[in-house]
């Protein structure tokens, strides 16, 4: 652990933006040699926030690609992956020394300090299971005493992520004092607003509870339903991260520096493009393009301007799916890829669109049949207008074309998952959206295999997982080798 925390403070040091408390500076100590005693939970909380954004942005990297966000580089499909640099950031640098600041908070009664540190590794252990299925916690993080921790079940680490969050809601209740709290430098996320780490606990209760639909049925959308009502009130409660010009956003480094700079990259799919020009779901008056399109993606620099947007159909040579060379890249001055831009791990827009689809479920709906309710519509329509608002687009024409404004009675579920598949743009969130309902047309328009999976190692097949590490097999072999699935498997919770 110790290791770890080394490591850590040379990244305080070189991403100081970041907020390391104030207390670092006092610390005379050279780094390489300073010990868990002479780093403040300041120190440690920062840094801690930026491995987990990380963790998430390394997944999806891989997973952006598998629910067509975008092309692989060349314009390919990804294969098997292992998330080298998820497991690195959660395993190696943000629990260790979110565990570090527990032990601390409990020693000081910092109840605000422990119920953060637990939000936070709530969220690590979400996204490692959510890609592994069954992942190291219970003798994880222990350093030399146990180089060769057992993997927890996906199930166990589930009752585990409602018990870290129960605890942290117990723990940020605004009736329970706390010695030390979070700074407004070294907490990079809310700036030391305990009340929005609160609503953030809540709303993920509400998501891994939803995601558990297809092992606790109705009962687990009922589940969302009761903590939501906890959850995001605003956007001004996203749980996310920006940059600046001494830290780029990293999507901003791979999508527009590395092709301005000769370098291969990634292009816009046509199933996200095709989700907002109209072609899968038609806008009933003048509408040409969701207003967020041009946020996202912008023409080749050798298209006409006054082309329509076309898509990237991966694995087919460049062409979109109309047969028309494809023309979309990411756009340069896009929200999610200017060098200051924000990387959400969970949005008050995904909020809503989780209550609608709760809401859809109880209600007696599923994929092909109706389960509306003014509940549903509601959320429905307020996550659209969230997202509108977040991104700074002008939704008003939007929200009132007929072909988006359903109607109650008419609203199916495919009309909520894409509006969230639209607001989740690069949030490896979405990989679960689409194992959850087993990667189908009918609740996602349009999806199909690409069409260079037939030359891949598994023609036919969707990937529903991450690989275990290379070097996670070399360290512990007999725990990796015992919980080791094919690619194609699925967790434990879409099975």
């Amino acid at each position: 652990m110790k290791n770890s925390i080394r490591k850590i403070i040379v990244v305080c040091i070189t991403l100081g933006f970041f907020g390391c408390g104030d207390d670092y500076f006092d610390v005379n100590t050279p780094t390489g040699s300073a010990t868990e005693d002479q780093v403040s939970m300041n120190d440690l909380l920062g840094p801690a926030i930026y491995h987990t954004v990380q963790a998430q942005y390394f997944a999806e990297r891989v997973f952006g690609n598998y629910t067509q966000y975008f092309t692989f580089q060349g314009g390919g499909s990804e294969g098997p992956s292992s998330l080298e640099s998820t497991w690195s950031n959660i395993y190696l640098e943000a629990l260790p020394n979110l565990n570090t600041i527990i032990a601390k908070a409990e020693e000081t009664n910092s109840n605000h300090f422990s119920g953060v540190a637990k939000v936070l590794i709530a969220a690590n252990l979400g996204i490692a299971t959510d890609s592994y299925e069954n992942i190291p916690f219970s003798e994880a993080s222990q350093g030399s005493e146990n180089l060769k921790p057992i993997f927890d079940d996906q199930e166990s680490i589930y009752a585990s992520l409602n018990v870290l969050l129960d605890e942290a809601i117990a723990e940020l209740g605004t009736d329970n004092g706390s010695e030390f709290s979070p700074t407004s430098t070294s907490d990079i996320a809310y700036r030391g607003d305990i009340d929005k780490w609160l609503r953030a606990a809540y709303t993920l209760k509400a998501r891994y509870a939803l995601h558990l639909t297809e092992v606790d049925g109705v009962s687990a959308a009922a589940a969302a339903l009761t903590y939501i009502q906890n959850g995001f009130e605003s956007n001004d409660d996203d749980l996310q991260i920006f940059y600046d010009e001494r830290n780029l956003n990293p999507w901003h480094a791979r999508q527009v520096l590395a092709p301005n700079t000769g370098n291969p990259h990634d292009k816009i799919c046509d199933q996200l493009v095709s989700y907002m020009n109209g072609t899968f779901y038609p806008f009933a008056g003048a509408l040409e393009i969701d207003p967020r399109l041009p946020l996202y993606a912008d023409l080749d620099s050798d298209a006409d301007p006054s082309d329509p947007f076309r898509g990237y159909d991966i694995g087919a040579a460049g062409l979109s799916s109309d047969g028309e060379d494809a023309n979309t890249d990411f756009a340069d001055s896009g929200f999610y890829t200017k060098l200051d831009s924000p990387i959400v791990i969970i949005s008050y827009a995904e909020a809503m669109f989780i209550q609608a689809e709760a809401e859809f479920l109880v209600n007696g709906g599923n994929e092909t049949s109706v389960g509306s309710n003014s509940a549903a519509y509601n959320a429905y329509l307020t996550g659209i207008t969230a997202n509108m608002e977040k991104l700074g687009a002008d939704g008003a024409d939007y929200i009132a074309d007929t072909g988006i404004a359903v109607g109650e009675a008419s609203l199916m579920l495919n009309h909520i998952m894409k509006e969230k598949y639209i607001a989740n743009f690069l949030n490896p969130e979405t990989f679960v959206d689409f194992r959850r309902y087993d990667f189908s047309a009918d609740v996602f328009l349009g999806l199909a295999l690409p069409i260079d999976s037939v030359e891949g190692q598994f023609p036919g097949e969707w990937l529903v997982r991450a690989q275990y590490p290379n070097t996670e097999e070399t360290r512990n072999p007999d725990n990796v080798n015992a919980n080791k699935q094919s690619p194609i498997v699925p967790v434990w919770w879409d099975r």
